[in-house]
């Protein structure tokens, strides 16, 4: 029988029907086109574009993750950026530029898309905000790599035991014998020493996230060389690698030199580092600034030598082992030209189970070291003397806990606020020894250095105990031994404080009064960490300090920054550098009698604020300087009102005095505090 006439057209209706059906929805199923370039990186910090197109119905939540290993699970990524970060996300194609780090594996990105229904407000970052979803991968790269034989990277230098040497620390992607080569001209490097090789595991860490999946990288291989028999004050070139592997760019020190009438030095505290990316933790934005602002000082000094001390808290990786390598990247233009000398901190140590943890102490020592307990520390930097202390887990022994060492004119004393410091005790009996063997002839300046302060207007509760203990037990010694100097990080500002003892401001004695030499501390750790604590008043309570300012405390700053040391043999100057303009804001001069010459009032100007001509601190022609330039220009319509004000409230205490007036506060500049 013949179809009939109307149901032809409806067959051909079900059969198109039918075919629609099978064909893909190109607004659902249509994957985003994502591509990088180039594919190889020559180094860390070369910059890779990431280009996305094809994506539909574009939302804010949409994301990219960066993933090193690529092979590295969703949830696993190192760092993320919304897509809605480039000006064109919204239709649906974009770029991102992202300069990287050689974690020593390749790099893979991945786009996904989360939705505001599945944000989990259990998982969140270091700011307490939801870390994006990886339900949705919409997207993925092919790898990034970094090009091989051009040698290992993060070079840092660090003092030993002996005048005449010189350590060189750096990291490599395997155990293969690397070298140091040396000599005092650049094109007859012809000395070679071995570097001696470690590496720690994912089980030599004691908790988490540290020996998670989600915390855990490969460290690399750490590799320490020691060149020796140097000459007293002369440049010397090196490189590190090996013939078979490929050498790095040539750097440069001045060699040490005891015997030398002036010291030169950058101290500072909780710097940390930044990432391009956002990630699980809050990363440290003004590191850079700190950086490039002593680099200025270091190019400027010429064929001086002058060391970094960093005193604790330095990558505040924090169990995130890629924040490691970022930190030794950033600070290597540094670390490479002058020895960089550290102390233990909370962020790099502390852990529920770390061997001694008295009862007072029970608020105090936590997580904080995110699960690293001192490992990553103790291998990363190879500081003088010997101290250690057993982790009480399988992993290896905690190190760089406590030393000393001559530079010029300052015996340069660092200690541990982590570990025991009570009378009986390795530590104690290392601080009472060294300070009572110091030759003040030849060094007549002390400086003692220690992560937690001993005295700070930031009155905390929780740490209340630990100054207390601080005070009972090493502050005797401090004042016995005429420390000239206690510097402290931990309190993430600057502030200095008269000569003191038990929380008295002892007499300087320009008037022929009776007087001793105390110690004057000093609070440095104001280097990156934003996590400040906040003096202004509280909107509610206007009139009513969170913390005030009592005498004793002779300035308070909020501007992020670090400290200048030059020491001759008749004075020593300790000034406060700040970020945003690369001027001194405080300053204080002592004498090695102990006298204190200037009690403060830095306002920003270079000249003679220390021992050195002005020539010799003007800013490098480089192109840090010229950066700087530039973007002073754009803050100095604000910056001069704000310094005109400073110099008229501190022009009157530039004279000395008997008795100790509180000299100033920045506690009201406008900063991001937490």
């Amino acid at each position: 029988m013949s179809p009939s006439p109307l149901s032809i057209p409806g067959m051909i209706y079900v059969v198109v029907l039918i075919l629609l059906c099978l064909m893909p929805d190109q607004s659902s199923s249509s994957s985003p086109t994502l591509t990088i370039t180039p594919r190889i990186l020559q180094k860390s910090g070369d910059t890779v574009l990431i280009e996305w197109s094809n994506m539909s119905s574009p939302s804010s939540l949409d994301w990219l993750g960066i993933y090193s290993p690529p092979d590295s699970s969703h949830d696993c990524f190192i760092g993320y950026m919304f897509l809605n970060t480039s000006p064109s996300w919204s239709s649906g194609s974009g770029s991102i530029s992202l300069y990287l780090t050689n974690h020593r594996s390749n790099y893979s990105f991945r786009i996904f898309r989360w939705t505001q229904s599945e944000v989990d407000l259990t998982r969140l970052d270091d700011d307490h905000n939801p870390l994006p979803g990886t339900s949705h991968l919409l997207s993925q790269s092919e790898p990034l790599g970094f090009a091989t034989g051009r040698g290992p990277e993060q070079v840092h230098l660090a003092f030993t035991d002996m005048e005449s040497e010189m350590r060189v620390m750096f990291v490599a992607e395997d155990a293969e014998e690397r070298y140091v080569r040396y000599g005092e001209r650049e094109k007859k490097m012809n000395e070679v020493v071995m570097a001696h090789v470690e590496r720690y595991e994912r089980d030599d860490m004691c908790d988490a996230p540290a020996n998670t999946s989600v915390g855990w990288r490969d460290p690399g291989w750490v590799f320490d060389g020691v060149i020796k028999c140097l000459k007293k004050g002369v440049r010397y070139y090196y490189q590190v690698g090996s013939d078979s592997k490929g050498w790095s760019k040539t750097h440069s020190f001045v060699s040490r030199n005891e015997d030398s009438d002036e010291t030169i030095a950058f101290l500072f505290g909780d710097m940390g580092t930044v990432t391009p990316y956002s990630t699980f933790l809050r990363t440290q934005d003004e590191s850079i600034s700190t950086v490039k602002w002593i680099l200025r000082d270091i190019e400027a000094l010429g064929d001086k030598p002058a060391f970094v001390s960093h005193v604790g808290d330095t990558s505040y990786a924090r169990g995130y082992e890629w924040l490691w390598d970022q930190f030794f990247v950033q600070i290597e233009p540094v670390a490479s030209k002058v020895a960089y000398h550290v102390c233990i901190g909370n962020h790099e140590y502390n852990w529920p189970l770390q061997p001694w943890r008295p009862n007072w102490a029970k608020t105090i020592y936590g997580t904080d070291g995110g699960g690293e307990c001192g490992v990553p520390y103790s291998l990363k930097f190879h500081m003088p003397g010997n101290s250690s202390e057993p982790t009480g887990t399988h992993a290896p022994a905690t190190r760089n806990l406590y030393y000393s060492f001559n530079n010029g004119v300052v015996h340069f004393v660092y200690i541990s606020t982590e570990t025991n410091f009570f009378p009986g005790s390795s530590q104690y009996n290392f601080i009472k020894h060294d300070l009572e063997s110091v030759d003040r002839n030849k060094t007549p300046f002390v400086v003692v250095q220690g992560h937690r302060p001993m005295y700070t207007t930031s009155n905390d509760k929780k740490n209340a105990p630990m100054r207390e203990k601080m005070l009972e037990h090493l502050e005797p010694l401090f004042v016995k031994n005429k420390v000239t100097l206690a510097l402290w990080g931990h309190v993430h500002r600057y502030e200095r404080f008269c000569p003191l003892k038990n929380f008295t401001c002892g007499s300087i004695g320009f008037n022929r009064e009776k007087w001793e030499a105390f110690p004057i501390h000093v609070v440095i750790g104001m280097a990156g960490e934003d996590w400040q604590p906040v003096w202004a008043p509280r909107a509610n309570r206007p009139n009513v300090p969170r913390f005030p300012q009592p005498q004793r405390s002779m300035y308070r700053g909020g501007e992020f920054g670090y400290t200048r040391l030059v020491a001759t043999k008749e004075k020593l100057i300790l000034s406060y550098v700040g970020n945003h303009d690369g001027a001194v804001h405080d300053m204080v001069e002592i004498l090695a009698s102990g006298q204190v010459l200037n009690n403060g009032g830095g306002g920003g100007n270079m000249s003679r604020v220390t021992a050195c001509s002005k020539a010799e601190f003007e800013v490098a022609d480089s192109k840090f300087s010229r950066y700087v330039k530039g973007a002073s220009l754009l803050i100095l319509g604000a910056f001069m009102g704000y310094v005109l004000g400073h110099i008229s409230r501190t022009r009157k205490v530039n004279s000395p005095r008997k008795t100790w007036t509180r000299v100033n506060t920045e506690g009201s500049m406008k900063h991001r505090l937490h």
